[in-house]
């Protein structure tokens, strides 16, 4: 969700109001403070959470390089992989329970649990020794998977108190936080695990530390606006619902594939540069250069939807990510893999920026949005479970590159079709080609 990442609105929900005054039901006609700064001082908290949650998901592609290459020397890139992968399917699914828990009360509950829970389990992690991959995967795959999973989509819903016209922008704002992480955490990483004999369980403590005083931070800068929702609607109830929609039910279809196949280049593109015989100092950074590209995609495109309609950019989006994927079959220079980069990193930060703010605009009133992202994120789960080892089957030990993009490709292109499909019904349920 990407993410890559997997970006991103959980709009209208209620929150008690720890201060002793006046609290208001939130209803399609509020009005928003859209500034102001309470609500600016959320969206830097938002940001913080965002940059050490999903921010560090999506530097797992330094931690497949260094297991593949070093770590774990004895597993295949597949067998690997699916530590990643379980870390996509786990983050999503549970964005249904952490929205749930959001909406029920419990906001400074999940974000305190999820940020303790963040940093035990690296520390946890620093501990395993080369070989043992069953602690590393509780550790990685399972205990950091649910701090980040606690910690994704509260952090997103509070900044959409505040906001309703300025919506997708500041969306767009929080989700950059993930980019900005996914750019520095590499960096920061790939110096501590390549430095000395103790290199990984150094650089794995100290991720921890600092993650954990940030994400301290970020707890006190977000308060939450209103009061806890009424759980009127149980979740089969608006499952049963929001399939009645075709509109929705292609958009949904269409996650699923786009993050079985998007997320290949996050996860195997330092390996691809090394193996490609690219200078390894450069192959280290192609990440950050990755997600730090993606930073402005989450935000630009969001600027131009009120014109051109999200789910059209969105399209535009993913079929040029279809593109980008296949030319990577071409990529074997310094300059190539920076190229890359850049544009890549853009289209999959613009996916994921307008992902949230388009079920926000399929949303039939404020109040169902979050179960209509969480419901959705669920099943983008799927894909994110298999997609990477899927692709690192096909790579196999003789890394047979071409089938692997390949799958991919085939796989976003699969997710293009479903969200032209969504815009033609979304169209003809509106009268204009602008959704």
């Amino acid at each position: 969700m990407t993410s890559d990442d997997c970006h991103t609105i959980i709009g209208d929900i209620e929150k008690f109001d720890e201060k002793k005054t006046e609290l208001v039901e939130p209803s399609d006609e509020i009005e928003y403070p859209e500034g102001g700064v309470t609500a600016w001082l959320a969206l830097l908290g938002s940001f913080l959470a965002q940059f050490t949650s999903f921010g560090y998901l999506n530097s797992f592609g330094v931690y497949e390089d260094y297991y593949v290459r070093t770590y774990l020397p004895n597993y295949t890139a597949s067998q690997i992989s699916w530590i990643g992968s379980t870390q996509l399917f786990i983050v999503l699914s549970m964005s249904m329970l952490s929205g749930r828990a959001f909406d029920a009360g419990y906001f400074y509950h999940v974000i305190i649990a999820g940020s303790l829970l963040f940093s035990f389990s690296l520390f946890m992690l620093s501990l395993t020794q080369p070989g043992q991959f069953a602690p590393i995967f509780l550790a990685h795959g399972i205990a950091n998977s649910i701090a980040i999973g606690l910690i994704y989509t509260p952090s997103l819903a509070v900044v959409s108190q505040y906001f309703r016209r300025r919506r997708a922008w500041t969306m767009g704002i929080s989700a950059a936080g993930s980019a900005v992480g996914g750019t520095l955490h590499p960096i920061m990483l790939n110096q501590l695990f390549h430095n000395g004999e103790n290199g990984f369980k150094i650089g794995t403590r100290a991720s921890a530390g600092m993650n954990l005083c940030v994400l301290l931070i970020a707890v006190l800068l977000m308060k939450p606006r209103w009061p806890p929702k009424k759980q009127d609607n149980n979740l089969l109830t608006n499952v049963k619902v929001f399939l009645r929609e075709p509109a929705y039910v292609f958009t949904g279809l269409g996650t699923a594939p786009a993050l079985l196949g998007m997320y290949f280049p996050l996860t195997f593109l330092q390996l691809y540069a090394v193996k490609r015989g690219i200078n390894p100092q450069l192959a280290f950074y192609s990440l950050a250069i990755l997600n730090g590209s993606s930073a402005f995609g989450r935000i630009i495109p969001n600027l131009v939807v009120h014109k051109f309609g999200n789910l059209n950019v969105l399209i535009v989006c993913v079929m040029s990510s279809v593109i980008m994927i296949f030319s990577m079959l071409a990529v074997n220079s310094t300059a190539g893999i920076v190229i890359f980069c850049v544009i890549y990193g853009f289209l999959v930060g613009a996916y994921v920026g307008l992902l949230g703010p388009l079920f926000a605009n399929l949303a039939k009133n404020q109040s169902e949005i979050g179960a209509r992202i969480g419901i959705c994120f669920a099943f983008t789960g799927i894909g994110g479970l298999v997609g990477n080892p899927i692709a690192g089957a096909l790579l196999s030990s003789s890394y047979d590159w071409w089938k692997a993009i390949l799958f991919a490709g085939l796989a976003v292109s699969l997710a293009a079709a479903s969200f032209t499909t969504a815009r033609h019904f979304l169209s003809k349920e509106r009268g204009t080609m602008i959704v």
